[in-house]
């Protein structure tokens, strides 16, 4: 397993974990591409840039608060850039204060010690859900 790249992606995890927008956009590359192939309404399918993601991040005021992410699997692929993490996500939607869990899956690519791919899949049915007054 490329350790240098999987400690990345902890350090992107433990950050997004944290709310630290700072240091999550410090292990971005310039030309990141940051991906939601499957997405509630409202949020973009992709964005390109570093500064268009911190663009998304200032104004999206980060809708949830995560309190958890359980059972974190890495997965290590024959390209030595690109790591898969499957993990449980539970926290709080902010403006309803009702419990989220959700369970995504995401690929990202580092390359030279900044992510320069960022797909996440996940499943916008329960975050829809939670969001409903």
């Amino acid at each position: 397993m490329n350790t240098r790249t999987t400690k990345v992606v902890e350090e992107v995890m433990a950050a997004s974990l944290a709310g630290d927008t700072e240091r999550l956009l410090a292990l971005m590359g310039p030309d990141v591409v940051v991906e939601w192939p499957y997405r509630p309404e409202g949020v973009p399918g992709e964005l390109r840039g570093k500064r268009s993601f911190a663009a998304f991040l200032a104004g999206s005021g980060g809708i949830i608060e995560f309190h958890e992410y359980a059972d974190v699997e890495l997965h290590q692929t024959l390209d030595p850039e690109v790591v898969i993490v499957e993990y449980v996500a539970r926290g709080t939607v902010k403006a309803t204060g009702r419990p989220f869990e959700q369970r995504p899956v995401a690929v990202l690519r580092v390359r030279d010690g900044q992510v320069v791919s960022y797909r996440d899949y996940i499943n916008p049915l329960p975050l829809m859900e939670a969001l409903r007054p």
